[in-house]
């Protein structure tokens, strides 16, 4: 199973088919009002891509921050290539410093550039290492799908057939991620086996990434959605609206708290107020495991003030643009993420199954991070 766009099968990211040194991938700034896929070849023009946002999704930064090392190996000499790349690295890790994925890529690479001697040979190692997280983030995606899809059946089996009402915040589908996406994987696998579900999608503001990614692709895959306010979601949960939520993560401390875009607190505790289950979908790359309290400890980004004086979309006359929201003195803050705490969190859905968002949970299912 792929995702479809118009109809055809397409993932977020992928090598140029005739130009093996080009990364094409979906410029999600255009969304959703148009396709358009950006040709990536050099570790400056991935590095733009990643931090201005025409990729976003924790699983996908990871992605194109790989491919962004190995584009950076193709530009350099045989002169000092390998501190060259420990700087490129330095500079690729700060440009999202909430998500983890990033960083975790970024170091999968650097472990391979420590393991050769000959430029030529790392060029080729570093592409083969980018392609092989690719390919892991797509299983990974997959196994949480399947993972996901029997708390979903589970529900089901309870309403008796009846739409289960899914509440996700942001966008944790394929956009952010290869393929099938984390917090969306159990829906797509659902809709794929028949299940009746429908999903209440938050507008995310201030980028709106609801709005324009998650609705824009469920419509392309036929999944039955309904776009509300941020604010809407409490209220939904409160006349029994809301049958579970599903969010995914950016980073996810080692004793279960989860950082998300800013929003997801408040629809925990609103689902924990309203005994709504509320998981956490995300892949292991996504757990920090040095970090021991996410809501202290788990970098916060601080985004430009003006996504949140100005919003963007398409104009009456056709055209996309920007209009400003507030009075032109008004000065605005921009956190672009917080954290949930374990508490709150019902359980984490990972490719190895479903766990308590704690330590001991986390654990049980990825022993070789036990401590001795």
């Amino acid at each position: 199973m792929v995702m479809n766009v118009h109809g055809k099968p397409m993932k977020t990211i992928w090598v140029h088919p005739e130009r093996p040194g080009t990364v094409q991938l979906i410029d999600q700034r255009a969304l959703p009002h148009k396709l358009f896929i950006e040709d990536v070849s050099s570790f400056e023009s991935m590095l733009i891509a990643i931090r201005d946002m025409h990729v976003r999704g924790a699983p996908l930064i990871g992605v194109a921050a790989a491919f962004g090392m190995a584009l950076a190996a193709d530009s350099l000499s045989d002169s000092d290539w390998q501190n060259s790349l420990a700087r490129d690295a330095d500079s690729m890790r700060a440009a999202r410093p909430t998500a983890v994925n990033l960083a975790w890529a970024v170091d999968q690479q650097m472990q391979v550039v420590s393991s050769h001697t000959s430029l030529q040979a790392c060029r080729e190692a570093l592409w083969q290492k980018a392609q092989w997280i690719v390919d892991s983030d797509e299983k990974q995606c997959f196994a949480i799908g399947e993972h996901g899809l029997i708390l979903l059946e589970e529900i089901s089996a309870r309403k008796k057939g009846e739409p289960i009402n899914i509440l996700t915040h942001c966008n944790a589908g394929w956009l952010a991620c290869v393929n099938f996406g984390t917090a969306t994987a159990p829906m797509y696998l659902a809709h794929e086996a028949q299940i009746p579900i429908h999903v209440w999608v938050d507008e995310t503001r201030p980028r709106n990434q609801g709005a324009k990614l998650t609705a824009w692709e469920l419509g392309q895959h036929g999944i039955h959605h309904t776009l509300i306010p941020d604010n809407a979601g409490g209220h939904l949960m409160q006349h029994g609206m809301v049958d579970i939520v599903i969010v995914g993560a950016d980073r996810v401390a080692a004793n279960g708290d989860a950082a998300n875009k800013i929003g997801t607190y408040l629809k925990a505790l609103a689902a924990f107020d309203n005994k709504v289950p509320f998981y956490v979908a995300m892949p292991s790359s996504t757990i920090d495991w040095n970090i021991q309290n996410g809501v202290y400890e788990i970098p916060i980004e601080t985004r430009s003030e003006d996504e949140v004086r100005r919003m963007d979309g398409l104009l009456p006359n056709g055209l996309q643009g920007e209009v400003l929201i507030c009075p032109e003195s008004t000065q605005a803050l921009n956190y672009g993420f917080d954290v949930t705490p374990a508490r709150l969190i019902t359980g984490l859905i990972t490719e190895r199954g479903v766990c308590d968002a704690s330590e001991e949970g986390l654990r049980r299912l990825y022993p070789e991070h036990v401590k001795c």
